[in-house]
C-alpha cells in the first residue's frame, strides 16, 4: 500500500515537472495568422466544448494562451537578430493589421510667419552640422548650447567701440541683450501658437500693436508702477491721476487661538443646515421689498410724465396763434404744486 502511493506520488512529481518544462513545439491542427510586427497571433483552430467543460475553466485558458505565446515566440526568433549590450534584440517587421485609434490623427501644425514667408520666396532649410572647429581651443565643440565653439560671454576682455561711452560697462550690455533676444524669441513663439490657435496675442503691459487704447495704458502704467521692491507705494501719481484698482486681501483666521469662536461658528453652521426651513432675514426682506415698490413707482412716474409731454407737444403742433391775448395751448390755466 505504501509503495502505491510513494510510485503516485512520483507521477505527480513527473508530471508536473513536465508541465514546467514543455516543448518549444506545438501542434496545432490550422497554423495560426502572425502579424510580428504588432505582435500578434490569431488562432482559427476550434476549441472543443467537451475539454473546456472536463477540465478547468482557468487551466484550460491558461495551457491554450502558453501555447499561442510559445508558437509566437518562435515566429520572432526566425526574424534577423543582433547584439546591443550584451542582449540579442530581433529587428520587427512593418505591422500588417490596422489598428484602430483611441483619437482621431492630430491635425498638421500651421506654418509659422518665417515659413509662410520661406516657402514665398523659395527659401529652403539647410542642415547645419553639430560640431565646428573652435580656433581658440583647437577642438571640435558644439555650434550651440553650453560649452559651444567661439563662446564670446566666455571672454576676458572686451573691446570698446569707437562710438560707445567709454564707461559704459560692456559685459552688462551683452548680458542685457542676450536676455532681451531671449525674451524676444519667446515672445514670437507665444505668438505663433496664438496665431495657430486664432486667439488673442499673449503680452503683459504695452504689446505692440498699432494703437493703444485708453484701457491698455492705463493696465501698462499700473504693471509699471507695481513693479518695484514697495509695489507702487512710494511712486509719484499724476495730478489726475486715478487710484489703481487692486485686489483686495484675504482674512485668514489665526490657527492657534480662541477655539471658542471658532467651535461657535461650526454649530451655527450645523444649525442652519440642520433646520427645515431656510433662515429668513426679515430686515433684508423688507428693504429688497421697499426698494423695489419705490423702483416700480419711478417707473411708473416717468413713464407718466413722457406720456403728458407728448400729447402737450402733439396739441402746441396743432394749433395756430389764437386770437389778441390767448395763449397756443388754450384750456384751463394749471395751478402751481401745493395750491388747490
Amino acid at each position: 500500500m505504501a509503495a502505491c502511493n510513494v510510485e503516485r506520488l512520483l507521477a505527480k512529481a513527473e508530471e508536473e515537472e513536465a508541465e514546467k518544462l514543455k516543448s518549444i513545439t506545438v501542434q496545432k491542427e490550422l497554423d495560426l495568422d502572425f502579424d510580428v510586427g504588432n505582435l500578434l497571433a490569431c488562432d482559427k483552430n476550434r476549441v472543443e466544448s467537451r475539454d473546456f467543460r472536463e477540465k478547468k475553466k482557468e487551466d484550460f485558458l491558461r495551457s491554450l494562451a502558453r501555447d499561442n505565446a510559445q508558437l509566437l515566440i518562435n515566429e520572432i526568433w526566425k526574424l534577423p537578430t543582433e547584439r546591443v549590450e550584451e542582449a540579442i534584440v530581433a529587428k520587427l517587421p512593418e505591422p500588417t493589421t490596422r489598428l484602430p485609434r483611441e483619437k482621431p490623427p492630430p491635425k498638421p501644425r500651421p506654418p509659422t510667419k518665417w515659413e509662410q514667408f520661406a516657402k514665398l520666396k523659395g527659401i529652403q532649410k539647410k542642415k547645419k552640422t553639430n560640431l565646428v572647429w573652435d580656433e581658440t581651443a583647437k577642438e571640435w565643440k558644439r555650434r550651440w548650447g553650453y560649452k559651444r565653439a567661439n563662446d564670446d560671454t566666455k571672454e576676458w576682455l572686451i573691446e570698446v567701440p569707437e562710438n560707445a561711452d567709454p564707461n559704459e560697462d560692456q559685459f552688462s550690455k551683452r548680458i542685457k541683450a542676450k536676455k532681451e533676444r531671449v525674451a524676444k524669441n519667446e515672445f514670437n513663439r507665444l505668438r505663433n501658437i496664438a496665431r495657430a490657435q486664432k486667439t488673442k496675442v499673449p503680452g503683459v503691459g504695452l504689446t505692440p500693436t498699432a494703437k493703444q487704447s485708453k484701457d491698455e495704458l492705463q493696465r501698462a502704467v499700473g504693471v509699471a508702477k507695481t513693479s518695484t521692491a514697495s509695489v507702487g507705494r512710494f511712486q509719484d501719481r499724476l495730478p489726475k491721476e486715478k487710484h489703481a484698482k487692486t485686489g483686495k486681501r484675504r482674512k485668514f483666521e489665526p490657527l492657534i487661538g480662541d477655539f471658542s469662536s471658532e467651535k461657535q461658528k461650526q454649530l451655527e453652521l450645523l444649525k442652519i443646515m440642520d433646520a427645515k426651513k431656510p433662515k429668513l432675514d426679515i430686515t433684508k426682506a423688507v428693504n429688497k421689498q421697499m426698494r423695489e415698490e419705490d423702483r416700480e413707482e419711478a417707473a411708473a412716474k416717468h413713464k407718466k410724465a413722457a406720456g403728458k409731454k407728448g400729447r402737450k407737444g402733439n396739441n402746441t403742433a396743432g394749433k395756430g396763434k389764437g386770437k389778441k391775448g390767448g395763449k397756443a395751448g388754450g384750456g384751463k390755466k394749471r395751478a402751481k404744486p401745493g395750491k388747490r
